[in-house]
């Protein structure tokens, strides 16, 4: 059923048509904030071209795995949300199984306003997508944050979104440990310029009771993103293009893991391009332009207790991989190609089989190279970066673990490096665009709605100590807040108004007073 109609009969629907029963809504800048609260489980709101200067309020939105609620602009994202300098831009409060798609947030540059947010320990939401959005105007302050969680929240996709220019690109969690991000799925992003981190999801401490987290062994599962700094002082303190925390030492979630893969980290003037603790795979990376370390390993909020790291290439580096602690269930660091001053430092056990070249000697390794975006190729050369099948067998429970960079199936696994080929480069150039995925991608794990499935010390290094913390001064850490979070609404009275000004009017006076009631009981 496809229903162009006003809001005050798409409320009248809301009442009577069941839920679950698939609707295709339009909206625009006139009318949204009334059709926005009637979405059910199936329903489909396609947003006009246009600028939508009120905020996306997501209040009790609950789809389905079957049948999210989906709501989504043109494919060129021109439904274009400016923030407002009062709250949030996008909060979602009490939700689950929601996607959002092709949509521009612009945060106008307005410091400490969020472009999405979901915070509050008593806020319940899970089974989020943000998909194919453009996050701009995002770097009034280092605080300031393109996507923020400040909740229990799990089974997120975020995939194909570009963020320039923020603050922080992504901040998942709490900086005390309290708000757990759990079960996600974050691939195929682009995440630029930022001040601070482009990412970091946060440190676990042991997780609160009632929120219904998955107890089951899952995955976050981060892969084939760009990560890229530039030269632009980060005046809160240097951090890492990413930095992922450590789980729970004992417990619910204290056995999941990162998974980081297929991705590309390029430049960071004043730290590592990723730092991690607690337990992580990180496979088939690339890791470009570093002025000290490239990738660190360590104990920081939480432990460092298992780490994989194996066919990476690393280029240009002051050290490739460092363990700044000793992984306490087990490493395995293999097959990995490194151009870097000095190539795996640090205590570290299970070391073999790896490539160690001075960044002078690429040249005759690899294709191009270069620091150039758009130019360099680090793709083996005839007969290069070989070596004897490496074994994989302690492994092979990770994402991926038989694909490289280009999602190419490795074979026999005879080469050192992201890539297991030589020759002419069949996949994705280098550069500070979306990472295209050939006729192999795709990959496995994670649908496109639901979470990526089953599955501390400060730093030492030769930056400050602010670099090294790893930890946002978050003066505003949950971004704006004239909202609030609560439970879902019952909007069939609206009906019975029949005249279309009392039900838009009332549509906003009551979301704005359940925020309202929120914070004063928060």
């Amino acid at each position: 059923m496809h229903l162009r109609r006003s809001a005050s009969f798409l409320v009248l629907l809301a009442a009577v048509i069941p839920s679950g029963t698939l609707l295709a809504v339009d909206a625009d800048p006139s009318n949204y904030e009334a059709v926005v609260p009637t979405l059910t489980p199936g329903s489909t709101l396609t947003l006009a071209a246009g600028t939508y200067t009120g905020n996306l309020d997501l209040v009790g939105l609950q789809g389905t795995a079957d049948a999210p609620i989906v709501i989504e602009g043109p494919a060129d994202k021109s439904a274009r949300f400016t923030a407002n300098a009062c709250c949030n831009t996008v909060e979602i409060v009490d939700a689950s199984h929601l996607v959002l798609r092709n949509l521009t947030i612009d945060g106008g540059g307005a410091a400490g306003v969020f472009g999405v947010s979901a915070k509050g320990s008593s806020n319940v939401v899970h089974h989020i997508t943000i998909e194919d959005c453009l996050f701009i105007g995002h770097g009034g302050s280092q605080q300031t944050v393109a996507i923020s969680t400040k909740s229990p929240t799990w089974g997120w996709v975020i995939r194909g979104n570009v963020i320039d220019g923020a603050g922080t690109g992504l901040y998942l969690g709490n900086s005390d440990g309290s708000q757990p991000f759990v079960e996600g799925l974050i691939e195929r992003n682009l995440v630029k310029n930022t001040i601070g981190y482009n990412m970091q999801i946060k440190y676990q401490s042991a997780w609160p009771a009632g929120t219904e987290l998955p107890t089951v062994v899952t995955s976050t599962v981060i892969r084939d993103n760009v990560f890229i700094k530039n030269d632009d002082p980060s005046p809160d303190g240097d951090r890492p293009n990413v930095l992922v925390g450590g789980f729970p030492v004992t417990g619910p979630g204290s056995e999941n893991q990162y998974e980081i893969v297929g991705n590309f980290f390029f430049h960071n003037p004043r730290e590592s391009l990723l730092q991690a603790s607690g337990r992580v795979s990180i496979h088939d990376n690339v890791f470009v332009d570093a002025a000290f370390g490239a990738l660190r390993v360590t104990n920081h909020d939480l432990p460092l207790r298992r780490a994989r790291i194996y066919h990476n290439t690393f280029y240009s580096a002051d050290t490739a991989v460092t363990f700044g602690s000793t992984a306490s269930e087990g490493d395995f660091v293999a097959g990995n190609l490194i151009f870097a001053g000095a190539g795996i430092t640090g205590s570290v056990t299970n070391e073999f089989e790896n490539l160690v070249f001075d960044v002078s000697e690429a040249a005759a390794v690899v294709a191009n190279p270069s620091l150039t975006l758009g130019e360099m190729d680090f793709y083996p050369l005839p007969g290069q970066a070989q070596g004897a099948a490496l074994d994989l067998s302690a492994v092979t429970t990770d994402v991926d673990f038989d694909l490289d960079f280009n999602r190419t199936d490795k074979g026999a696994a005879t080469h050192r490096g992201a890539y297991a080929g030589d020759g002419r480069n069949p996949g994705w150039q280098l550069d500070d665009g979306l990472k295209t995925l050939g006729a192999a991608g795709g990959g496995s794990g994670g649908g496109a709605e639901g979470g990526a499935g089953t599955g501390g010390e400060s730093p030492t290094t030769n930056n400050s100590t602010a670099a090294g913390s790893g930890n946002l001064d978050e003066r505003e850490e949950g971004g704006c807040d004239c909202r609030a979070v609560g439970s879902r609404r019952d909007h069939a009275w609206l009906a019975l108004l029949g005249v279309s000004a009392l039900i838009v009017g009332a549509a906003r006076r009551r979301t704005r007073s359940r925020i309202e009631r929120h914070l004063a009981g928060r």
